[in-house]
Formats: structure tokens, sequence, C-alpha cells
């Protein structure tokens, strides 16, 4: 599009992936423009700011990003420490957000993407069109902004897997989940009020994996001041040797022990396990909840549910532009095979850049926690070679788009979810796994895109 290449290319999002694109196109001196809805750089991160991470320092700065800061006095902090995420927030995200200036536009909520004056049906002279970007500023005015190319940015973090097995809220989710009764964040113990309406109750905790392990042992550190605590464990498998991950098998000592400390809660009787449940409904019993699942079985009564079944794309505001996705992750689909958890976990997906995330619609890209749609185990690091191939690309160098300039781990680096004391010396990557006991003032952690860990989205 060479008619349009004095316009800027759109950034949605400034988490750690949309601002590592701003840098990398700033050093390819093309203009970006950051779009974010919050007022501080790292919006999803702070909400999840108490939760530690299972990557370093050393894997959580971006090169270019890095560079760009480094004009500024900026220095990074320990690489052998996992901040947690606020720290992430508050000790590199906004310094660069910072030293982009400008190029950041808070209050900024996109509401569509398409070709000018064309909708998604419209063949002719689409490739030639520049975008429209289409949003609502923070005083609520509406507003369109002409751009060469878009790079969304904006992770998944906002829109949660629902508690239905189906893909579907259950019913009575939704108007549970407006009263509070149903949650789908790791909650802070940390926070008195928070604590309060956990302490001395019990809880359903729906899904598996590093939130659900977090929540579970959070729950049994709670039981141990707060009697009467108790957590009901959700699953819609079975349990298996592979359910509580590596444990001291694992190369990330962290990690294991997180899969650990969720065992020794239902060992230590702080839970009860549940297999092969899968939710279609919630059912009131007093002041109680209970969940119902399709084969007619139900769980206890409960006083809250949280529910951490994983995160999802929005795709709302890019209907009117060809996506080309798979079917199943809603990821693009050259990506997908890469991505596929059946097959891979995150240190055995191959680095990849914008051949991969390309779409049928020429010049935009989905990039970050976004990119791979309903698919876990992101990585920043994979993020930060994504935006690197794909500013390379629109920069016109061929060449460096498609060179692979990112090795990961055979054992990936996924996530946070590190029980482990703040201080330790050894960092997140002590030589051995341990049981570590959760007090109220231990910071855990949670993979996910993550939601977060090393791994988040914006």
């Amino acid at each position: 599009m060479p008619q349009s290449a004095h316009l800027p290319v759109v950034v949605i999002g400034a988490g750690p992936i949309g601002l590592a694109a701003a840098a990398h196109l700033t050093g390819r001196g093309i203009q970006p423009l950051v779009l974010e809805r919050g007022t501080r750089a790292g919006a999803a991160v702070r909400e999840w700011g108490h939760v530690r991470l299972f990557s370093t320092w050393a894997e959580l700065v971006d090169p270019a990003a890095e560079k760009l800061l480094a004009a500024t006095g900026w220095v990074r902090p320990d690489p052998t420490v996992c901040p947690t995420g606020a720290q992430w927030a508050d000790d590199y995200l906004q310094p660069l957000a910072d030293a982009l200036g400008d190029r950041v536009r808070w209050g900024a909520t996109v509401t569509g993407v398409a070709r000018a004056g064309r909708d998604r049906v419209v063949d002719s002279g689409r490739d030639t069109q520049p975008f429209t970007v289409h949003l609502i500023t923070a005083d609520g005015a509406e507003e369109r902004i002409t751009v060469r190319a878009v790079i969304d940015a904006s992770g998944t973090y906002a829109t949660p897997n629902p508690l239905g097995a189906d893909g579907y809220p259950a019913a009575g989710e939704r108007a549970l989940s407006e009263q509070g009764r149903i949650t789908y964040r790791v909650p802070d113990l940390t926070d008195a009020h928070v604590r309060a309406t956990f302490a001395g109750r019990r809880t359903a905790v729906v899904g598996t994996g590093a939130s659900a392990f977090t929540t579970l042992a959070g729950l049994a550190g709670l039981a141990e001041t707060d009697p009467g605590t108790h957590a009901v464990w959700v699953l819609r498998r079975g349990i298996s040797g592979s359910t509580f991950g590596g444990g001291t098998a694992d190369q990330l000592p962290a990690r294991g022990a997180l899969g650990l400390a969720a065992k020794a809660a239902i060992d230590d009787g702080h839970a009860d396990a549940i297999t092969g449940f899968r939710t279609t409904t919630v059912e009131h019993d007093g002041d109680q909840l209970l969940l119902v699942a399709d084969d007619g079985r139900r769980t206890e009564p409960v006083d809250h549910i949280i529910v951490l079944t994983g995160l999802r794309p929005d795709l709302t505001f890019l209907s009117e532009v060809r996506l080309g996705l798979d079917e199943r992750l809603s990821a693009p689909v050259r990506l997908a095979p890469l991505i596929d958890p059946n097959a891979h976990s995150c240190g055995t997906v191959y680095p990849h850049g914008a051949a991969e995330l390309s779409h049928p619609e020429k010049g935009l890209f989905l990039a970050g926690m976004k990119s791979y749609g309903r698919a876990p185990t992101f990585l920043a690091m994979t993020g930060y070679e994504q935006v690197r191939s794909i500013a390379a690309a629109l920069a016109g160098d061929t060449e460096a788009a498609q060179r692979v300039e990112l090795t990961l781990p055979e054992t990936g680096v996924c996530g946070g979810a590190g029980l482990f004391d703040q201080d330790s010396a050894g960092g997140c990557c002590a030589p051995a796994p341990q049981l570590i006991q959760l007090g109220l003032g231990t910071h855990a952690a949670v993979d996910h895109e993550p939601s977060p860990g090393g791994c988040c989205g914006s």
C-alpha cells in the first residue's frame, strides 16, 4: 500500500506485546499509534498484579523496548528475579509507555476495524485501501482514524471462558456473575476484603492448570488460619498422573511446586475433587449454590464459584475485516498447528512471525496472547519475536521478517505461578522444587493468559 505509507500503524493494546510492537516500529522508522482503553500501561496485567510470574526479568524485557528505554536511563531489574504482575507493569511497562510519549493514547476503546469505505463483502480495490479504525475516546466521543496497518495486541484477559461446559454460560451463570457470586479471576487472598469473602466458607474452583492450582493452594493456606474454609475442585476430565504437572521432575521448580501444593490441598483434606463434571446449570440451595452436571450429578452446596476455564479472543470489533482463523482454536490458520495444546507445550512451540500470523486481510495482524486464540501457554518472548517480525514485514524487510531470532528452552518458561518467597536468593529458578506452604502474605502466581505469566496478554 505505497500510497498509505505515510500513515501510522495502529497497535491495539498497551500491554507487553503492544508496547513492544510500538518499540519495534519506532526502531524501523514507522510511526506507531498505540490505542489503550485503560489509563495506564498493562491494564490487564495490573488486574493480576498480586500474581508472580514463572519467567524472570531476562525473559520479560523486549530487546527493542530495552534499547528505547536505555536512552531514558532505565536499567533492567535483576535478570534472575521473577517479578509480580504489578512489578512488571510498574517497573517496565509504564516506563516504556512513557518513553513512547504521545505515540500512546489512553482511554481509547477500539470499536471497529475496516477497510476504508468497504465492508468485508467488497473485493474491488480492497488491498489498496488503508484501514479505518473506529474508536470511542475517554470523553465518550466517536472518532475514526485512517491507518496503513493494524496490529491487534489487545489480549484475551477481558474475555474468560464461561462455566458452561459447552462453551456458553451455564443456566443461571450470568445473573450470579453480576451479583459477584461467580468470579473468573485468581483471588488476591492478601487483600483483607477478598480474604473475608472466602474465609470459613466453601468455594467451588472450576478448571485445571496453574490458575486453578494457585487458587486451591491459596484456599488451603487460608484454611490453616480460618477453619471451615474448604474448596471443591470441579474437573471436566479425570485425574491422571499429569494432572498436577511435572512435580519434582519439572525443570521450573516454582511451577512444579505449584502442582505439588495443589495436590497437598486435596491430600490434606482442604479440598475435594469431582471429576468428569460438565456443568450445565447453577442452582440455589437456600443462600448457597450448587452446580448441576449434564449427567444429573450435583455438587455439595458452596458459597462462591471461581471459574478458571481459560480465555478466548474478542473478535467482535473485527467483524468487517477478513480473518483466516482455525475453526477450533480461533488462531491464525498457519499458526494453529504449531500451538495446538494437544500436541505442544510452550517450550515446543516453534518461534514464528509475520508469515504465520497473516490473514486474507493484508496489513492486519493479531499478535500476542490474542494470536493464540483459545490455546494456553503463551510466552512473552514468543510475542516479542512476533512483533519483531511483523515490524520488519511492514518495513519491507522480507529477509528479517522471515528470520528466526528466538530460541526457546525445551521445557519452556510458561507463565506465572511461583509459590516462593519474593526475596528468595534463588529467584524462581532454584535447583530443586519443594512443596512450599502458603501463608496469607505469600504472593502466589498463575499461568494464563494469561492468563498471567511470563506469558500473559496485554
